[in-house]
């Protein structure tokens, strides 16, 4: 004889209903993360490779490097209009959609025309002007906190500063392009001892 289906068993099966949806939903929640790093590191690999294709067509220089008279945008490192850096290359980038980090809750767009500014922007931009300091920071995640903020957008950071993450994009970790090409993926720990090697006593991030 078949015994009855009773509340006791319902509230067991509920509740393992509720552990495995929420294994699986934590796992699927870590994947998502996952993604959306890999994805943030491709977009700063193509900006890495903008800034050097636009470099070797000017004199070997980023355009943080020359004046708006030699078609670079170093005056706008004094105006905290970021993604002048990046507007400058639009072709170079193709396009826009590669300068938000899938993590940020920041508005993509496609063009680099009208509308576009610093609100469609989630990387930084390091006041590299060459390729002299390969381990400099040329771009990455805009979440870095620590140092100190200018009032014109531009950040200082020594290896003293306690430089850190914050939790709103990778969950206290973040992407760095270096000027030699290539991008790393930095813990806080990682992040001030690559600070500490960019053979610059102070370095000057441009956020966006």
């Amino acid at each position: 004889m078949k015994r009855p289906f009773t509340r006791k068993d319902l509230v067991a099966i509920l509740v393992i209903v509720g552990v495995l949806g929420f294994f699986i939903f934590g796992s699927l929640n870590r994947a998502r993360l996952r993604a959306h790093r890999v994805c943030c590191n491709c977009h700063l690999k193509q900006v890495g490779l903008a800034f050097r294709q636009w470099a070797l067509d000017n004199f070997n220089t980023n355009p943080m490097g020359l004046s708006t008279n030699s078609g670079g945008t170093m005056e706008h490192l004094a105006t905290g209009e970021t993604f002048r850096h990046f507007q400058i290359m639009s072709n170079e980038l193709n396009s826009a959609i590669v300068l938000a980090c899938p993590s940020d809750s920041r508005r993509p767009v496609k063009e680099f025309g009208r509308g576009f500014s610093n609100t469609n922007v989630s990387y930084f931009v390091g006041i590299v002007t060459n390729e002299h300091f390969p381990q400099m920071f040329l771009s990455g995640d805009r979440n870095i906190t620590g140092g100190t903020r200018l009032a014109n957008g531009i950040v200082e950071l020594t290896a003293s500063h306690n430089a850190d993450w914050g939790k709103d994009l990778h969950k206290s970790q973040g992407n760095v392009a270096l000027a030699d090409g290539s991008v790393q993926g930095f813990s806080a720990s990682k992040l001030r001892e690559a600070l500490a090697n960019t053979g610059v006593e102070t370095n000057r991030l441009a956020m966006p």
